[in-house]
């Protein structure tokens, strides 16, 4: 499914898909919502989950912190269905425009990742950060139960 990189020119000017996985294996992916363009997450796709995602049409993923593939919305619901699915220039990254039954995509309970804002300008012996989404959209604790929260400290 993936060509070999051969050229720079077949890299960024060639109808090939070569994507270009780090040290680990990996690739970045960055998430939005299809409809308003929010960032939902960005996570990280092996060789095994970008295929998945592109044969399926929806979002899988690779856990570092799990170490395990990772099909997102198979426990929660919350699958997310791929709209539209973009690689960057040096084909590197990835970026999904998705669709979420529940319109919610973060285990935390909020619908976006990134619900926290990080104040610039201020010292930074101290940053406090402030949430931006007020609520969460479910209760991860109903719809997780006892599985086990993939934050690592």
């Amino acid at each position: 499914m993936f060509a070999n990189r051969v050229s720079i020119e077949q890299v960024e000017e060639g109808k090939d898909l070569a994507p270009k996985f780090d040290a680990d294996g990996l690739i970045a992916c960055v998430t939005t919502a299809a409809e308003s363009g929010e960032v939902l997450m960005l996570g990280y796709m092996n060789a095994e989950a970008l295929r998945k995602t592109i044969e399926t049409g929806e979002a899988h993923y690779y856990s570092r912190s799990r170490k395990v593939l990772w099909h997102k919305g198979a426990t929660s619901g919350l699958v997310q269905k791929v709209v539209e699915m973009r690689i960057d220039d040096d084909q590197d990254a990835v970026w999904l425009r998705v669709t979420i039954p529940g319109d919610a995509s973060c285990h935390v309970g909020y619908r976006s990742c990134f619900y926290r804002s990080v104040p610039t300008g201020a010292s930074a012996d101290k940053v406090e950060l402030t949430f931006e989404e007020k609520e969460k959209m479910f209760d991860p604790k109903e719809v997780y139960g006892d599985a086990p929260n993939p934050t690592i400290l």
